[in-house]
């Protein structure tokens, strides 16, 4: 078993099956041996196991994350398939959460998986959102995404937020303040959705992997987070921009 630097009895102790899983980042400075002992001890959220959610919760998996919550009710479609390519065509008519859950075990059975096939709200979003350390949402309903984010503010978790459509996609991070009601006070009335407006299959996998980035660099203490900032990838153009994000101090979540 190998405690990796600083061990002591407090330290989480990898297998030897462990150690060579995650060897790469073991000799990454900026992990190494605390930062993946921080990665098996994070609780992770993330809501939607759709477009964005399912290449996240692959990588996330994948880095060594302990523990990762799936949160979505619905059911894989074969109209899924062309970007979330966490399921595969035999998934198709199962419930997300139970289907990502075995593939994710497969992935990797270090991770633990807990499941919650249910659609967040402003009843229970603080329930589920309290029981983790760091929530990503990837919804494309701006319903949930309010009620998340205003369970992040009170529950003071920090939120990786992430949007696509057609061919642009952004990612942000939200802690305090600024949150996400002050980039998105209210819904949009021209609110456009994927299958409304269809998406090139590969974005899906940009954002989301940007999103398990951010989530990585901020369970490890790695880098700067895009905290109070959105980066905005255009994938038909090659060019990405990254905007801050200001705080409204009228804001009914965060501004008190």
């Amino acid at each position: 078993m190998w405690r990796g630097r600083g061990g002591g009895s407090s330290a989480m102790s990898f297998s030897d099956g462990e150690v060579e899983r995650y060897a790469r980042h073991l000799v990454l400075r900026e992990v190494g041996g605390p930062g993946q002992q921080k990665l098996k001890a994070a609780r992770v959220l993330v809501v939607g196991a759709g477009g964005l959610g399912a290449p996240a919760a692959l990588y996330l998996a994948a880095a060594g994350v302990g523990t990762i919550g799936l949160v979505d009710p619905d059911i894989v479609s074969l109209s899924n398939l062309q970007r979330q390519v966490l399921y595969a065509t035999g998934d198709v008519g199962r419930p997300k959460v139970e289907a990502a859950s075995e593939h994710l075990r497969t992935l990797n059975p270090n991770t633990s998986v807990e499941t919650h096939p249910v659609w967040l709200d402003a009843s229970n979003a603080q329930a589920v959102v309290s029981g983790y350390d760091l929530v990503l949402d990837g919804t494309d309903d701006f319903a949930t995404r309010f009620a998340v984010s205003d369970a992040c503010v009170v529950q003071g978790k920090a939120l990786v937020s992430g949007a696509l459509g057609r061919w642009t996609g952004q990612v942000g991070v939200f802690h305090g303040q600024p949150c996400y009601r002050c980039l998105v006070p209210d819904i949009p009335p021209d609110a456009e959705t994927c299958a409304l407006v269809g998406v090139v299959g590969a974005l899906a996998g940009v954002i989301g992997s940007m999103m398990a980035l951010e989530a990585v660099k901020l369970i490890t203490g790695a880098g700067e987070p895009l905290s109070g900032r959105l980066l905005i990838y255009d994938g038909l153009a090659g060019e990405t921009r990254t905007v801050r994000i200001g705080r409204d101090p009228q804001c009914p979540s965060c501004g008190a």
